[in-house]
């Protein structure tokens, strides 16, 4: 059982990564998110922009689950876990991420009519970009960050202070978690804005730094270089504007 689990997870990854290549060739653009042709077919309603954000959120951040689906699975061996609360809490977090897309799609929609980013979903004036740049690397600073940062950093210390058994109490803890990843990890998905979200080599970028930053042995010494470097990135970018 604990075999199928693992490969099911893993192929759902695959599977996401799959259609969003397969995405992006049918409208029209490489793997950068430059367009391939003048026949480019871009998303710009919610009806076809929440379809991607979500197989993205798939995608980008299940990824980022292992380690808490590990840790739960040390209760397995130690406690009262079992392999139904294992799949609640992977999908609580996945429903958690779901919202966000959301959120996220309603954003993009909003963004376009105003103007502020460009139909392939990059931001329509180096200033927009950097101010994202700039705001995302100020977050890395915040309490906020800081609080959610530690709870992916730690999911043990969380499953310990909440723990609920069964399916149910998965479910239960998987949305808790998810809650606190988005508040981590929402602003590197905003930056989508500025490298595109049809790149999918930008967003595979992304993936690797959140993956990164919710590593024990890693994360927590990664964290604020990365503001430093989002916040460098962001006056450049302004600098570019200048000029």
């Amino acid at each position: 059982m604990r075999s199928i689990g693992w490969l099911g997870f893993f192929g759902a990854i695959l599977a996401a990564w799959w259609v969003m290549f397969s995405m992006a060739q049918m409208s029209g653009v490489d793997l950068i998110g430059r367009p391939m042709s003048m026949n480019m077919m871009p998303m710009t309603s919610f009806g076809a922009l929440f379809p991607m954000w979500a197989i993205m959120m798939a995608a980008m951040m299940l990824p980022t689950l292992v380690p808490t689906l590990l840790s739960y699975e040390d209760l397995m061996r130690s406690a009262n876990g079992t392999r139904a609360g294992w799949l609640g809490v992977l999908l609580g977090y996945f429903i958690t991420w779901v919202g966000f897309a959301v959120l996220i799609s309603a954003v993009q929609v909003a963004l376009l009519t105003s103007g502020a980013i460009t139909s392939l979903g990059t931001s329509a004036s180096p200033f927009i970009a950097a101010a994202l740049l700039f705001a995302v690397g100020i977050y890395q600073f915040t309490r906020i960050k800081d609080a959610c940062h530690g709870v992916c950093l730690s999911p043990m210390t969380y499953f310990l202070g909440r723990w609920k058994t069964g399916f149910a109490g998965g479910l239960r803890m998987g949305l808790g978690l998810g809650s606190f990843c988005v508040g981590c990890c929402w602003g590197f998905m905003a930056l989508g804005f500025v490298g595109g979200v049809m790149s999918l080599l930008w967003m595979g970028l992304a993936t690797f730094v959140m993956i990164l930053e919710k590593l024990p042995q890693v994360g927590r010494h990664i964290t604020r270089p990365l503001g430093v470097i989002l916040i460098i990135a962001g006056c450049a970018t302004a600098g570019y504007g200048l000029t």
